[in-house]
C-alpha cells in the first residue's frame, strides 16, 4: 500500500514597486512596474525537475516535506510516496518507476540486492535510528520470566540487529561469529528460555500487548508512539558500530547516484538545516549521520 504526499511547497512571490526618483517620467515609472511583473511571470513559468521517492512514513516522509522547499530553491520538486513496507520501495526504484527511495540502511540493501537480484545503490547516508527493546507486557528486563515471548523482525538484518542487541542486554548468546546474518538459529545459550515471534518489521510493534517486550527499527518505534529516550529498556548508543552500520541512506539504481537531481536530493538532507530539524523534532530517536 502507498500513499503519495506532494512535497512541494510552491512559495508566494513578492514584487516591491519601483521607488522612481524626482523628476523621473511617467513613462519611466510605468516601465518598471511591467519589467518586474514580466520577471515574476518569467520565474512563475520556470518549470521545476520532478524527483520521486518511495519512503517510509515516519520520519523519512516527514524529514523529505520538511526539506522540500529547501530543494525548490535548487530547481527541483519533490514528490513523495508513502509506502509500509520494505520490498517495494526497492522494486520500484529498481525498475525506473521512482528515481529513489529513503527507508532502507546499506545492510538490508545488500541483502536485497542479493536475494531479488535488483541492482540498487547507496547515493548517500542521512541518518541513524538506534534499536530499542520497548515494554509490552512487562516493563523490565528483570521481570522475564522462563517461556516469555520477544517480538522481533524476520528480515535477514534486522533480526540479526535484535538478537545482537538482546544479546548486549544479557538475554541471550549466539554462537561465534553470527554478526549481521544471524539468526534464532545462532543461539547457543538461551537461559530464560525465551521464545521469538519474528514478524514483518512493520508488524512487530502491533503485538506489543500479546508478548514481554518487542525489539522494533526506529521509525517504527516512532509510528507506534515510543520515545526512544524515555521509553526504551535499551537501545544501541548513537556512537556504537552499529550507528555507523545501519545508517539510513537514499538509495538509487545503479548508474544513477551522480544524477544532479539525486546529488541535490542528498545535499539538502544533509544541510545544518535538515539537520537541526531532526535534532529538535525526534528527541534522539533519529540521528543526522
Amino acid at each position: 500500500m502507498r500513499k503519495k504526499i506532494l512535497a512541494s511547497i510552491l512559495g508566494a512571490t513578492f514584487v516591491i514597486g519601483a521607488l522612481v526618483g524626482c523628476g523621473s517620467s511617467d513613462a519611466t515609472a510605468d516601465a518598471q512596474p511591467k519589467a518586474d511583473e514580466a520577471t515574476e511571470a518569467k520565474e512563475e513559468n520556470k518549470e521545476l525537475t520532478t524527483i520521486t521517492v518511495a519512503a517510509s512514513a515516519t520520519p523519512h516522509a516527514e524529514i523529505l516535506e520538511y526539506a522540500a522547499p529547501l530543494l525548490e530553491e535548487k530547481g527541483y520538486k519533490l514528490e513523495v510516496t508513502v509506502f509500509d513496507d520494505y520490498v517495494q520501495p526497492n522494486l520500484v526504484v529498481d525498475s525506473g518507476e521512482f528515481d529513489a527511495n529513503y527507508f532502507q540502511h546499506v545492510p538490508y540493501l545488500d541483502s536485497f540486492n542479493e536475494e531479488k537480484g535488483t541492482h540498487l545503490v547507496n547515493a548517500g547516508g542521512i541518518h541513524y535510528e538506534p534499536f530499542g527493546i520497548y515494554p509490552g507486557q512487562k516493563a523490565s528486563l528483570d521481570d522475564i520470566e522462563d517461556g516469555d515471548t520477544i517480538a522481533i523482525p524476520n528480515d535477514t538484518t534486522n533480526e540479526a540487529r535484535a538478537l545482537l542487541l538482546l544479546q548486549d542486554n544479557g538475554l541471550l548468546t549466539l554462537k561465534d561469529g553470527a554478526g549481521l546474518t544471524a539468526t534464532v538459529n545462532d543461539i547457543t545459550e538461551n537461559p530464560k528460555n525465551i521464545k521469538f515471534e519474528e514478524l514483518e518489521a512493520a508488524q512487530v510493534a502491533r503485538v506489543k500487548d500479546e508478548v514481554a517486550f518487542v525489539v522494533l527499527n526506529g521509525n517504527y518505534a516512532l509510528e507506534a508512539g515510543y520515545s526512544v529516550s524515555k521509553d526504551s529498556i535499551a537501545y544501541e548508543s548513537a556512537d556504537s558500530e552499529a550507528a555507523k552500520t545501519y545508517v539510513n541512506i537514499i538509495a538509487v539504481a545503479e548508474g544513477h547516484e551522480n544524477d544532479e537531481g539525486i546529488k541535490a536530493l542528498v545535499e539538502v538532507l544533509t544541510s545544518d538545516d535538515v539537520k537541526s530539524y531532526i535534532e529538535s523534532t525526534y528527541d534522539g530517536a533519529v540521528v543526522p549521520f
